[in-house]
């Protein structure tokens, strides 16, 4: 939920709450009703039904409210910010900031993904000249109180996850801090 989606082509949407909708666990499904008959139920237990959900009205079992809670925050906050098409414009802009310190590293900082039309607005991964210079780049940003950039554990480099709660602020200090330590460490 990030950007607007083409609903009026989509029969099914599917996907985890966590990080830009809510809490770990919760997960949206968006059905077209004309989808319930072509879904092949036999077997199907009734909890994963989305025929027997919606007759229900989400609620066959207990529904996890405090999260579903939450979900209703998160849409309410993403209203007041403009709604979808807003928060597209502001997480391009984030995004930018931080792939424009990459690409006029003149190759310090290397992105993973080259193609900028399928670069990710939520996580901008890169790496650095070395392991220990990657080490040390954690480090003084973690000074800095920006947490959680070590890559993923089997990729390595660095990730910059700027879902829709990161602040625009919060990408420009990481893109100063990108030039800022390739101007001492490059």
């Amino acid at each position: 939920m990030s950007r607007p989606h083409p609903m009026d082509r989509i029969a099914l949407l599917y996907g985890g709450a966590q990080k830009n909708l809510g809490p770990s666990g919760l997960v949206l499904a968006v059905v077209r009703k004309d989808l319930y008959a072509r879904i092949p139920e036999k077997g199907l237990p009734k909890l994963f039904s989305f025929k027997a959900q919606a007759e229900n009205k989400s609620m066959i079992n207990t529904p996890p409210t405090f999260s579903i809670y939450i979900l209703l925050e998160v849409f309410r906050w993403l209203e007041k910010q403009g709604g979808l098409a807003k928060m597209e414009q502001v997480n391009a802009a984030k995004a930018k900031l931080i792939y424009d310190a990459i690409d006029g590293s003149g190759g310090y900082y290397k992105g993973t993904v080259a193609d900028p039309a399928v670069r990710s607005h939520m996580n901008i991964t890169f790496k650095l000249p070395s392991e220990e210079l990657t080490e040390k780049f954690i480090k003084e940003a973690s000074a800095k109180k920006m947490l959680a950039l070590k890559g993923y554990r089997t990729v390595g480099g660095i990730r910059a996850s700027v879902y829709n709660g990161m602040p625009v602020e919060g990408c420009q200090c990481l893109a100063d801090h990108m030039r800022d330590f390739m101007k001492a460490n490059g």
